[in-house]
C-alpha cells in the first residue's frame, strides 16, 4: 500500500514537472518572438524537442529555447511526415457542425462514403479533385463554394452556380466540362457565409476536404482522401 502511494506521488511529481517545463518553454518562446501568442507547447518523443503550436503552424524548440526550428519532421524509416500528421490532428473539426444546407450535394450509389469539399470554381486543383471523385461510386459529396481565387469572377461564378435550377448539375457541368451556368438574375448566394465558414475552419486555399471523422486533406490528394473516406464508412 505504501509502495503504491509512493509510486503515485512520484508520477504526480513527474507530471507536474513536465507541465512546468512546458509552461516555461511557452513563456520563453513568446518572449523570443516578441510577445506572439503561443497556443500550446508539448514535449515530443523525439530528440528532446518541444512542439510549439502558433495558430495553424507548428515549430519546434529545445528546452532552453536556444533554437527555433521551422520545418517538417519526417521519420526516416517510414518517411512519415510527423509534423503534417500532427497538424491534421490539431485541425480536426466536428463534421456534424458543418452547415450542410450551404453545400451542393451530390450522391452516387449508396452514398456511404462522405466528404465535404471547399472549392473555388476557377481552381484547377479543384477540377482535378472533382474529376477523381467523379470516378467513385457509393459516395456523398458536399461541395461548399469558396470563391477566393479571383476577386470578382469567383463570387460571380459561384453565385451563378448556386442560383441555377439544378445546382449540382451546374457545378459539375462547369468543373468537368466547362459548360457555363445560366445568369443569376436577381438571385443572390450566401457568399459571405461561405467565406466566414472557411475562415473559421482555417481554409486558406482550395481544395480542402473533410471526412466524417473531421480530418482534413489539403489539395487534390485523392489517394489519401479516398483512403480516409474508406476508413470512415459506417
Amino acid at each position: 500500500m505504501l509502495l503504491r502511494r509512493l509510486l503515485l506521488a512520484a508520477l504526480l511529481l513527474l507530471s507536474s514537472l513536465a507541465f512546468a517545463d512546458e509552461a516555461a518553454v511557452k513563456r520563453a518562446v513568446e518572449a523570443r518572438l516578441g510577445g506572439i501568442r503561443v497556443d500550446s507547447v508539448a514535449r515530443t518523443p523525439y530528440l528532446g524537442l518541444y512542439e510549439v503550436v502558433i495558430g495553424e503552424d507548428i515549430i519546434y524548440t529545445d528546452e532552453r529555447v536556444t533554437y527555433l526550428i521551422n520545418g517538417a519532421i519526417i521519420e526516416a524509416s517510414t518517411r512519415r511526415n510527423l509534423t503534417e500528421e500532427r497538424q491534421q490532428k490539431l485541425q480536426t473539426i466536428k463534421f456534424s457542425d458543418l452547415p450542410l444546407e450551404l453545400a451542393i450535394k451530390r450522391v452516387r450509389g449508396n452514398g456511404k462514403r462522405v466528404v465535404a469539399v471547399f472549392s473555388d470554381p476557377f481552381c484547377p486543383y479543384c477540377r482535378r479533385l472533382d474529376q477523381s471523385l467523379a470516378q467513385m461510386d457509393g459516395v456523398t459529396i458536399y461541395t461548399f463554394l469558396y470563391p477566393i481565387l479571383r476577386q470578382n469572377e469567383s463570387p460571380q461564378m459561384a453565385t451563378r452556380i448556386w442560383c441555377a435550377p439544378d445546382r449540382a448539375k451546374a457545378y459539375y457541368d462547369f468543373m468537368l466540362e466547362n459548360k457555363q451556368p445560366p445568369a443569376a438574375g436577381n438571385c443572390s448566394a450566401p457568399v459571405e457565409r461561405w467565406i466566414a465558414l472557411g475562415q473559421k475552419l482555417g481554409v486558406r486555399a482550395t481544395p480542402v476536404s473533410f471526412v466524417t471523422s473531421g480530418q482534413r486533406i489539403v489539395g487534390a490528394r485523392f489517394p489519401e482522401l479516398q483512403k480516409l473516406m474508406d476508413e470512415n464508412v459506417k
